[in-house]
């Protein structure tokens, strides 16, 4: 069998060249084997290990200018200037190193490829193969990082992996990803980790006390991290030096942070060595403190020299080799208190060091030995050629692709579960999961993110965090464990029980969530790995701080996942010392309340109702908090269906009137873009549903339209006419959302505090009141990056920024300010009193905005900009921040943020708009943002009809 490795560059010092290179070693031995680079940038490999692999160059880059490496005429000029024109076929987001001349020999190289295997190895060549590769081919592409993790560089992987034959990753978790995120549409699957290079290694003999890292310098390997741990525990041990090799941009940043540390005679920089074996032999100990990883190649590399390592653990990579507590140690991600403290663990036991390197080297070398690895690779291999000339594999890749492109997803877009970041269960766990998903009688456990999950499509967030604190209160009540709940502002609950029943906590919660898919999130273990455990298992955990108790919940189409994010705490509070402030009083193990860090002692003294329960409290706790808001939110919307005929007419009619021609059909201000309904309004108020249970009542403003979807009988939701708001009936019928905006203070009911929000704008996770109000009535206003520009109001301008210099114009004449910004696209937190003082200030200005059927220059917009102003000028208001993102839905460069956000769900709020004259056709934005909002938002709200 001819097998193909297709890598960016060969030559390169990286974890996926070293991977490839032990691979293609392993497979030579019954294979013929190549490794086909892109790109030539050292006259040999910076590997030894790839010196003896047969290599094959497309562009030569080791002198000035990039040449092609086969025969031809191209001269230099000609070169140059392919080099400097951007790929066509890898945008540079997914990898800036590709250009122009690089196409032209991927293209040459790759569409007549002579093999019976490729490899690809980034998902930057999985693009380029799937676009260029013969269908005869067997395409294979091998994941080398935590794909879930990998933002813009990833977004290949789902566009193109239903093109492929297999797609492999290095370990279970990003498999399952995988799986969760293509669904019918996803190749083969497979995990396969790395294997172990053969070859003699020189093996430590753990006497020199020396700590070894080798990482490339970037924040994404936190070697900072290791460098402050050491430095707050070096005087403790000494004779203990740390050595660190590899190269990059933090470089000069970490040896300024050594010298600031005056740890400079302690710990050293060495740069690159192609020689590591012989360094970990010389090594005590071994650290690997990175952020993300896949399946860290150097952390094998570590343990077949007999080095015991200390790593984070992660959401992939090292639980998968490193077994806690037997030939290593697994400290919770980004905890330098948890790394230091492990690292002064190791550097005072010579015998358990010995004792963790020994089962380490012993380790690898049976569970990643090259034979054991390369025979899955092997099978994986005689198992997708033997389809090689089939007609099914053909029809099943087509099948795969059409899948994928009705399931919403483009050469933009791309539908992905979420992110997870446990780490995986371990594989006694595992086998227990499947044992209790074999006796599952519903139907309704999966496996997803690593755990067993609950497939259900009602479940909002704040019920989630609900059902999770009656789990945990139910099972202590049930065994008479003494709780307390606590407050401390977040939408998720604590219960802070004293340290002295933390063996009874865990042995309540295993027995009452027994044969149950409920897991445990440990917090600051002592004894054991951290990660999730099942509850049950919970009686083994030893000495932890506290527990994030959680059950998994995943929605039918598998793109809302709730894990231990809204999981119910568990902390277990110890008496303070004599030598401490407040001697006798229990202290949280981490972090505060709302109240302070401490409490006299934990016993209740009042009701604290969540839900439809009462749950035992503190009376601080009960207290009207300086911090509380306590006074009503509403929520006001204003919607229009463009869909409808009557409202069409009503619109063209008001156009000829005012003068405005047909062919201005996508004019900014009053074409079919201002108007265009996508049924974003059902998904806001699913988003206000899931995220915001707090809002009081909801107005939707419309003009004399309702929904078809609406359920108007649900109470606290209210469709208001225009004509129920506006002062003057003549103003009407209005197109103008800055008129409609104007009178929004006018509904009757209305709150004095509430959110204005237009339906295009979206809550992506858990908000408190406090995210837009403080407790003294004030609203808080997010700033834009965009500036109004400071030139005078001109007839170009769009309604947006003429109605922001109208507003200025205002606000120079009467408080003698110039405001230069506008605001983020948000809900707006609105006073109805400032409004009505606007109104009574300026009646003439508003006036005019009121009665203007269409944008105009005249305009004033009044809640989205001119209030917010007015406030800060009036000290009703002050700035703050919101994590929020605007995404074009007319832009194609915009549809991949939809993904990364369907992805991480990383923002707070989102807001999804259109400009005119829009490069993505209108059809293909309705069914792109269809796809993301069903995907984002999949659990109805109680306002739909049934």
């Amino acid at each position: 069998m001819k097998i193909t490795f297709l890598l960016t560059w060969a030559d390169g010092m990286g974890g996926t060249e070293m991977a490839v290179y032990t691979q293609a070693a392993h497979l030579a031995r019954h294979h013929e084997v190549e490794v086909l680079s892109v790109f030539k940038t050292l006259e040999e490999p910076f590997f030894e290990a790839g010196r003896g692999v047969s290599r094959r160059y497309l562009v030569d880059r080791t002198g000035s200018v990039g040449r092609p490496v086969r025969a031809g005429t191209l001269d230099e000029g000609t070169c140059r200037f392919l080099t400097s024109l951007p790929s066509e076929i890898i945008k540079p987001d997914w990898e800036p190193t590709f250009d122009r001349l690089s196409d032209i020999e991927m293209t040459a190289a790759l569409s007549t490829l002579d093999t019976d295997v490729l490899i690809t190895t980034t998902p930057a060549l999985l693009a380029a193969a799937a676009e260029l590769v013969p269908w005869d081919v067997i395409t294979v592409h091998q994941e080398h990082r935590a794909s879930q993790l990998r933002g813009v560089t990833g977004e290949p992987l789902l566009m193109y992996a239903p093109a492929v034959d297999a797609l492999v990753s290095l370990t279970e978790r990003t498999s399952e990803w995988f799986a969760d995120s293509l669904g019918a549409a996803a190749p083969v699957l497979a995990a396969i980790p790395n294997a172990v290079p053969d070859g003699f290694r020189p093996r430590s003999d753990l006497t020199n006390k020396t700590i070894v890292l080798a990482a490339r310098m970037t924040p994404e390997k936190q070697l900072d991290h290791a460098i402050e741990a050491f430095g707050s525990l070096c005087d403790e041990h000494p004779g203990w030096t740390m050595r660190i090799f590899g190269d990059g941009p933090q470089q000069v940043r970490l040896r300024r942070m050594i010298e600031g540390l005056n740890l400079h005679d302690r710990v050293q920089l060495l740069g690159q060595s192609p020689q590591m074996e012989s360094e970990w032999a010389k090594a005590g100990l071994a650290v690997l403190p990175s952020r993300n990883e896949a399946f860290p190649l150097v952390l094998l590399e570590m343990m077949a020299a007999g080095l015991p390592v200390i790593a984070y653990d992660v959401v992939t990579g090292p639980a998968e080799i490193v077994r806690h507590g037997i030939d290593g140690l697994l400290v919770p991600a980004a905890d330098k208190e948890a790394l230091a403290e492990a690292m002064s663990t190791l550097m005072a036991d010579d015998a358990l060091r010995r004792s963790y390197g020994a089962a380490g080297r012993a380790g690898v070398q049976e569970r990643f030995s090259a034979q054991r690895i390369t025979s899955q690779w092997e099978e994986l291999f005689t198992r997708l050629t033997a389809r090689r000339t089939t007609a099914s594999r053909t029809a099943d890749r087509a099948d795969r692709m059409a899948r994928r492109v009705a399931a919403g997803g483009s050469r933009h877009f791309n539908i992905a579960a979420p992110v997870s970041v446990l780490a995986a269960s371990t594989d006694e766990q595992k086998a227990r999961e499947v044992m209790l998903q074999a006796k599952d009688r519903t139907g309704t456990l999966v496996r997803s993110a690593g755990r067993l999950a609950e497939v259900r499509d009602d479940i909002s967030a704040a019920r989630m965090a609900e059902w999770n604190l009656e789990l945990v209160a139910e099972a202590l009540t049930a065994h008479d464990v003494p709780y307390l709940m606590v407050r401390d502002g977040t939408p998720t609950h604590r219960l802070a029980v004293e340290i002295e029943h933390r063996e009874q906590v865990l042995h309540a919660l295993a027995t009452a969530l027994h044969a149950q898919p409920v897991y445990a999130e440990l917090i600051t273990p002592k004894g054991v790995a951290p990660g999730a455990v099942l509850a049950e298992r919970l009686r083994a955990v030893g000495d932890v701080m506290g527990l994030r108790v959680f059950k998994p919940v995943t929605t039918e189409s598998r793109t809302l996942r709730y894990g231990p994010a809204y999981g119910c705490q568990v902390e277990f509070w110890a008496e303070n010392d004599e030598s401490e402030e407040l001697p006798g009083w229990r202290r949280a193990p981490r972090g505060s309340t709302l109240v302070g860090p401490c409490l006299p002692d934990l016993k209740p003294t009042a009701q604290l109702r969540v839900g439809e329960r009462d749950y035992p409290t503190a009376t601080a706790f009960t207290d009207r908090l300086v911090g509380d808001i306590d006074f009503p939110i509403d929520a006001v919307y204003t919607w229009v269906d463009d869909t409808d005929p009557e409202w069409r007419e009503r619109r063209d009619m008001a156009r000829k009137a005012a003068g405005i021609a047909d062919e201005e059909g996508e004019e900014a201000d009053s074409g079919d873009v201002r108007f265009r309904n996508r049924d974003e309004l059902r998904y806001s108020l699913r988003s206000l549903a899931m995220y915001a249970p707090w809002i009081r009542n909801i107005y939707i403003v419309t003009d004399d339209q309702v929904p078809h979807w609406l359920d108007t009988s649900q109470p606290g939701v209210t469709v208001v006419s225009h004509r129920e708001i506006f002062t003057k009936a003549e103003w009407l019928p209005t197109f103008n959302s800055h008129a409609i905006e104007s009178q929004l203070h006018h509904i009757d009911g209305l709150s004095e505090h509430f959110l204005y929000f237009n339906d295009d704008v979206f809550l992506g996770r858990p908000l408190t009141p406090q995210s837009f109000f403080t407790s003294n009535g004030h609203t808080r206003l997010f700033w834009s990056p965009t500036a109004v520009p400071p030139v005078p109001l001109s007839p170009e301008d769009e309604g947006y920024f003429a109605a922001a210099k109208n507003n200025r114009a205002l606000l120079q004449r009467d408080f003698q300010r110039t405001t230069t910004q506008g605001f983020l696209h948000t809900p707006h937190p609105l006073r109805r009193s400032v409004l009505t003082e606007i109104e009574e200030t300026y009646p003439s200005e508003l006036a005019t905005t009121a009665s203007s059927a269409f944008r105009a220059r005249t305009d004033l917009s009044l809640p989205s900009s001119l209030h917010h102003h007015y406030s800060y000028l009036t000290g009703r208001s002050h700035p703050s921040t919101l994590s929020s993102s605007f995404i074009n839905a007319g832009r194609y460069d915009h549809h991949t943020r939809l993904s990364r956000l369907l992805a991480t769900r990383s923002h707070s709020v989102f807001c999804i708009g259109e400009s005119p004259n829009a490069e993505v056709p209108v059809d293909e934005q309705d069914r792109v943002l269809r796809a993301f909002l069903t995907a984002y938002f999949p659990v109805p709200s109680r306002f739909e009809r049934r």
